[in-house]
């Protein structure tokens, strides 16, 4: 299918430079689950459904937002398919009104649509182009206000180690914002001869690639420090090969020509984790420790975490267990530990959650601790699920305390997995840091479909940890290499020491998980210049090996199986055979296009001759089968991206 909004088309749009959209995008699909909590539909039901698509050019237009009224009131939102198909089910008979919204074209509305009882009512949507002016905001800081017309929206307040956006938030009336992020100050180049030695832990976070595109389609680009571009590259399925051996995990590696800069090389490295049957998975002990506070209150917070909670009900087995905890003014108990086959007692506690007061989230984590080993499985996955917009402003708040608790008990047994939810409170550098050091992950929840690919699709493979402190170190032949480039990680960095330090903590990987990072390599004879030191007064750098001159790099991966505590070693070497760019992998090429894309949001200094329609190229020729539409979706985003940069 043609994308909906594509540079071609700027005419018929009437786009200038000095225009932006700005829609919402909030797709909560609760057609399925069902909105209001009802635990059985009723059987004498009617549907409303519908296809959207271009009234000009006649093409289905996705992922459109739709909205379903009566009398007035927004009873359900959802979205439109990747065939522009929306439908709601299960509502009773009367007359209803439908708004439409998607970027780049007038809202459509339709009014006193009837629906008959135990019948199926169809409407047709067609959307027209349109042209919204950037408006002036008004951005609310501690100090003053300002008006700005900036693409993002974002203002930047600075702290010690973190930078605070406030800005005007979608959906709240008081236009205050105070979502944070950690800074991130780019990797730079490395000279081979005098620092040969690259260390870091294993990263398989995503959550940045999902508040990318919250920010995208809701019509604003992110604040450079909320793209973590390997969590962007992450957040895609690669086609590694499955490991053989005892080894937990397979090392795929290639070298080939960098996407962004000609006179560079590229290292692409890729890890695939065991696959495990879900029959085949360790029983569960799951504890959801649910933000309850007011914050929570919009549909894109509580109520969409009830209905992701209530697609990952369905899977749960008569073995597992689960337990709600709750906190707001304080900490309680919803549901004790209870079987995966009690599902009706498992969603009626999840319906009575109500979102309202402030937020004890300290003593939350305490109480969540507590169920989780009074129902310890020493043979099982035992995890507490954090469901928050971030906010933590009661009890035990500084990270300090929370991070204390939280290694204390990873060492006996109990993980935390974070999930982010909605706008304007997010804390991301709070949650990041709460789920590296609970030996976790961390995802943020855009919409249900998110929902049902973070709680469904891959919470096997989150749940059962197949290796921990997963530690990559190479060592660079300055032979080969004069320097080198880790893109992304930045937080993930780790002293060479640490490497062969068993005592230092490291990610962790799932049953099935992929973990990709690249390496940007400038050739050894380039007579590029780059950041240096003054030679050394009292020692000389190593010489250059001359018996290696094939290899380009080695690399060292360190793990340690679950219940371990000393780690294996696995060496790997990378030759000087360089694949042309044109026979590299898809999933080298499609990582390429993803890091660049994140590189032009963050303006990076190393982006080269990226540029939005270089990462639309690469990413079509590598989208490869693309079952589940992922990467159709991530080219849309970059051409939104594009035209909202203009």
């Amino acid at each position: 299918m043609k994308a909906i909004i594509n540079p071609s088309r700027r005419e018929a749009f009437g786009l200038k430079p000095e225009i932006m959209f700005k829609t919402i995008f909030i797709t909560i699909m609760f057609a399925c689950v069902g909105m209001f909590g009802q635990k059985n539909a009723n059987t004498n039901s009617a549907s409303l459904c519908g296809k959207v698509s271009d009234h000009t050019t006649k093409e289905l237009v996705p992922f459109a937002n739709v909205n379903l009224y009566r009398t007035d009131s927004l009873i359900r939102s959802s979205t439109s398919d990747m065939n522009g198909d929306f439908c709601f089910k299960n509502i009773s008979e009367g007359k209803y009104k439908i708004k439409v919204i998607y970027v780049g074209y007038s809202a459509f509305e339709m009014k006193n649509i009837v629906v008959n009882l135990n019948k199926k009512t169809e409407v047709k949507v067609e959307l027209n182009a349109s042209k919204l002016q950037l408006a002036e905001v008004e951005i609310v800081t501690k100090e003053k206000h300002i008006t700005s017309k900036d693409h993002s929206g974002y203002k930047k307040s600075n702290a010690a180690g973190s930078m605070s956006y406030y800005a005007p938030n979608v959906g709240r009336t008081d236009n205050f914002n105070t979502e944070s992020y950690n800074k991130i100050a780019d990797n730079g180049f490395k000279e081979a001869l005098k620092d040969p030695l690259s260390t870091m832990s294993i990263d398989v976070d995503r959550a940045s690639y999902s508040n990318v595109r919250r920010f995208i389609t809701q019509g604003s680009l992110p604040p450079a420090d909320a793209v973590r571009v390997e969590e962007m590259i992450n957040y895609f399925a690669y086609n590694y090969p499955q490991p053989k051996g005892n080894d937990p995990f397979s090392i795929t590696t290639e070298y080939t020509e960098c996407s962004w800069n000609k006179k560079h090389n590229l290292i692409h490295i890729g890890i695939q984790g065991k696959e495990v049957q879900t029959t085949s998975l360790p029983a569960n002990n799951l504890v959801f420790l649910i933000d309850v506070s007011g914050s929570m209150m919009s549909a894109d917070k509580l109520p969409l975490l009830k209905s992701g909670m209530r697609l990952l009900v369905d899977q749960l087995r008569a073995q597992d267990k689960v337990s709600l905890v709750v906190y707001a003014g304080a900490a309680g108990v919803v549901l004790p530990a209870t079987s995966g086959n009690e599902k009706e007692k498992i969603i009626d506690a999840i319906e009575q959650l109500q979102a309202g007061g402030s937020t004890a989230g300290g003593e939350g984590i305490i109480l969540a601790y507590k169920i989780a080993k009074e129902n310890f499985m020493k043979d099982g996955n035992n995890r507490i699920i954090l469901a928050t917009d971030g906010d933590f402003n009661i009890g035990a708040s500084s990270d300090g305390e929370m991070v204390s608790l939280i290694e204390k008990k990873r060492n006996d047994g109990i993980f935390l997995t974070v999930l982010g939810f909605g706008t304007g409170n997010i804390k991301d550098s709070k949650m990041e840091q709460l789920a590296d050091k609970g030996n976790g992950n961390y995802a943020y929840i855009d919409n249900i479909l998110e929902a049902k690919k973070v709680l469904v699709k891959e919470m096997g493979g989150t749940l059962l940890t197949i290796a921990k402190d997963v530690k990559i170190q190479i060592e660079f032949n300055p032979a080969k290499v004069k320097a080198y480039r880790l893109v992304g990680y930045e937080n993930r960095l780790l002293n060479n020491e640490d490497f062969n330090d068993d005592k230092k903590d490291a990610g962790e990987l799932g049953a099935g998980h992929t973990v990709t990072a690249i390496y940007e390599i400038i050739p050894a004879g380039s007579d590029e210049l780059i950041a240096s030191i003054d030679p050394l007064k009292y020692q000389q750098p190593t010489a250059i090996s001359k018996s290696t001159t094939n290899e380009v790099m080695t690399v060292k991966f360190r793990y340690k199986e679950p219940k371990e505590d000393v780690s294996k070693l696995i060496t790997h070497v990378v030759v000087d055979q360089k694949t042309a760019p044109v026979s590299a992998s898809e999933n080298c090429k499609f990582s390429s296009a993803v890091a660049q894309f994140g590189m032009l949001l963050r303006d990076s200094q190393y982006k080269g001759e990226a540029d939005f329609k270089s990462v639309i190229a690469l990413a079509k020729q590598s989208k490869g089968k693309d079952e589940e539409g992922y990467r159709a979706e991530f080219i849309r985003l970059v051409e939104m991206a594009e035209l909202l940069k203009k």
